[in-house]
């Protein structure tokens, strides 16, 4: 009996193994002719792998297998790794220090204004507390750096606001962003939950998770530039290993998330930085082959989180959620000006910074609807105005960056 069963449970496992690389291919099959369509139209390749995604996942005709979209959020996380890394790869000091305080300023003051602005206006038109306001606040005020980071990169390969380093700013202070904007977010989850939070705390967690995260990649990154100049290894499985501790810091950082806080992502792009600055010949090799790479990961990426959008749910927020999204965009632009004041950009340069800044996707996919599932009493509320940010910003994000890069940023 026992081995019949076994047999049966090995039939059915194979059969969800067939029935997840079905839909492997078909997610790459109809990727790939979604970004050749939109990129014909003159679009960003990424909006049509997101509109894929809605298309074929769950909440359209649901051609994603169930345990595809398990691992999702794996799968999500170690694509935005390998755009991470390539990311880092692609930032040299000298365009680092041309931006140094602006960049600081870009990583928290927009954010910080969205999301202090979103909570005080929620709280009143949504009549929730302001404990529900702010989770809502920061889900929603996390830029995208899977949305961002590509064409940022796209333009610093093709010299794009090179001089004055304009895509490397973007670059640099999306990826701490987010960090503040998940920190101030579970602090409130915290909060609703009735755990004695020290908020001065959690807010001075910040700046020691960054900079944890920066030395973690610093030594990372100097470890591996002692191995790979020690021992012979090929390109290829140099690639791999740098993909493979990576995603170790990541889940490193999930381990020890309730002893010491460590900002990885950050840590992530710091590991390709270190490469490029101490073994640039080598780095230059690596960036190669992530290049590669990322045209298989951003196929899963895009088309993964399009597939977490519930575009009805989203629906149901009506025109309270698109003006508190709105409103909160508004903050965000005065945030980046207030950031950017001082450089010498022109005023379709800072234009172009405030429309970078506007993408939301990979967070509010990832967190938005674990108000819901702890029990908050507006999280659906919550998860359909973090679904909505996606469909409006996603997009139009993506749009803008596109052209206004190609048009504003001087060659």
């Amino acid at each position: 009996m026992n081995f019949y069963n076994n047999i049966l449970s090995f039939k059915m496992a194979t059969e969800r193994m067939s029935i997840m690389a079905l839909s492997l291919a078909t997610i790459i099959i109809l990727g790939l002719l979604q970004d050749k369509l939109f990129k014909r139209l003159g679009l960003p390749g990424l909006l049509g792998m997101l509109i894929l995604g809605i298309i074929i996942g769950p909440y359209g005709i649901h051609i994603i297998s169930d345990d595809m979209l398990r691992i999702s959020s794996d799968l999500r996380r170690i694509a935005l790794i390998i755009i991470l890394l390539r990311a880092g790869l692609g930032i040299k000091k000298e365009m680092l220090n041309k931006v140094g305080i602006s960049a600081l300023k870009m990583s928290f003051i927009p954010g910080l204004l969205e999301g202090i602005t979103i909570m005080f206006l929620a709280s009143y038109v949504l009549e929730i507390s302001k404990i529900e306001s702010g989770m809502l606040a920061f889900i929603v005020a996390a830029v995208s750096p899977a949305v961002i980071v590509p064409q940022m990169l796209d333009f610093i390969q093709r010299k794009k606001g090179y001089a004055k380093a304009i895509p490397t700013l973007i670059l640099a202070g999306a990826s701490i962003d987010d960090v503040f904007a998940i920190t101030l977010f579970t602090t409130f989850l915290g909060l609703y939950g009735g755990k004695n939070i020290n908020i001065f705390t959690k807010i001075l967690e910040i700046p020691l998770s960054i900079i944890l995260g920066i030395l973690l990649g610093i030594g990372i990154g100097l470890i591996l530039i002692t191995l790979f100049k020690k021992y012979r290894i090929r390109d290829t499985k140099k690639t791999l290993i740098l993909i493979g501790i990576a995603i170790i810091f990541t889940n490193v950082e999930d381990a020890l998330k309730n002893i010491i806080p460590i900002a990885s992502l950050v840590g992530v792009m710091t590991i390709g930085f270190i490469l490029l600055e101490k073994y640039p010949k080598v780095a230059n090799r690596l960036a190669s082959k992530l290049n590669k790479v990322w045209v298989f990961a951003e196929l899963l990426l895009f088309v993964l989180v399009g597939a977490q959008v519930n575009i009805y749910l989203a629906l149901n927020s009506g025109m309270l959620g698109l003006l508190i999204i709105a409103v909160g965009l508004v903050a965000r632009s005065i945030g980046v000006l207030i950031s950017v004041t001082g450089t010498n950009f022109n005023w379709k340069e800072k234009l172009f910074c405030i429309i970078a800044y506007t993408p939301k996707a990979t967070v509010q996919a990832a967190i938005g609807a674990v108000p819901l599932s702890a029990g908050v009493e507006s999280g659906e509320l919550i998860l359909a105005i973090a679904v909505l940010s996606i469909i409006i910003t996603a997009p139009l994000g993506a749009i803008g960056i596109k052209f206004s890069g190609k048009r504003w940023l001087s060659d």
